[in-house]
């Protein structure tokens, strides 16, 4: 099989899987799906910054459709869900500056990633308040960010094993390299 098709079966892959794991642990809890992991790992290991930011998105819309569409839960709530997609591409940015795969840089930009969607969201949800949740002020604020601490509790476990998953598989599979874009183009 050539690079090219490997490399579309492999995003393919992270597309479904995020989008089933989303689905199935929706009323469970958001943050059991590998969506973070998966922008970490697109733009550490994907070469074309194109689809490096695609991936995670694409991830993220067949997740949401998918809810929609099943009735199972919903999927397109809002203006304030954009910033959502629009934390996923910072988090792929952030994958662009991993040098190298080794446990201590996964497991620290797994972290960074979750740390930065956690802020970046929350003061999304804060901003665009779509269900009228919080007052308009610095303690409105505050009340948002602590209450996602919850939700990061969960998330950060999740993102590293998701991260350990992703670039552990990576390495298996391409073993003759550690440095990240060079196999996945």
């Amino acid at each position: 099989m050539n690079q090219t098709k490997s490399n579309i079966i492999i995003g393919a892959v992270m597309i479904l899987l995020a989008a089933v794991l989303k689905l199935a642990t929706y009323h469970n809890s958001f943050s059991l799906t590998p969506i973070i992991a998966i922008a970490l790992f697109s733009g550490a290991v994907v070469s074309d910054k194109k689809l490096a930011f695609l991936m995670p998105l694409l991830a993220m819309f067949v997740a949401d459709l998918l809810l929609d569409l099943s009735g199972v839960g919903i999927g397109f709530y809002g203006v304030g869900q954009i910033g959502n997609y629009v934390c996923l591409l910072f988090v792929t940015l952030l994958g662009f500056y991993m040098k190298k795969i080794s446990v201590l840089s996964v497991a620290g930009f797994s972290i960074g990633s979750s740390l930065l969607f956690y802020f970046l969201s929350n003061s999304n949800t804060f901003i665009f308040d779509t269900f009228n949740m919080y007052e308009r002020s610095f303690s409105g604020y505050i009340r948002c960010m602590a209450l996602g601490l919850e939700f990061l509790k969960t998330r950060i476990p999740t993102d590293l094993f998701y991260s350990a998953v992703l670039f552990g598989s990576y390495v298996l599979m391409f073993k003759k390299t550690t440095t990240p874009r060079k196999v996945i183009a």
